[in-house]
């Protein structure tokens, strides 16, 4: 029972992250909740017995991605602050 309660916690973490990523009006707080969702991805894959994809996600989709997309974020802000 307890297992239906989290994996369903987990559907429903997973969709309103990925809602909240593509509707707030911030960028910064999209980054933030693109970076969430790929953690909460990445628990996703793990629960479904796909520990290869779990990492891959974890290190890739959250990680990487979101690392570069802060960094193109601050580049944005100190050029808009240059000027």
């Amino acid at each position: 029972m307890m297992v239906l309660v989290f994996d369903g916690l987990l559907a429903c973490a997973l969709l309103w992250s990925a809602w909240r990523a593509l509707a707030t009006p911030r960028l910064d707080r999209a980054i933030v909740f693109f970076i969430a969702f790929g953690l909460l991805m990445s628990l996703a894959w793990a629960r479904l017995s796909a520990p290869d994809i779990a990492l891959a996600e974890a290190a890739i989709g959250a990680g990487l991605t979101g690392a570069l997309l802060l960094d193109a974020y601050g580049a944005i802000s100190r050029r808009k602050g240059g000027k």
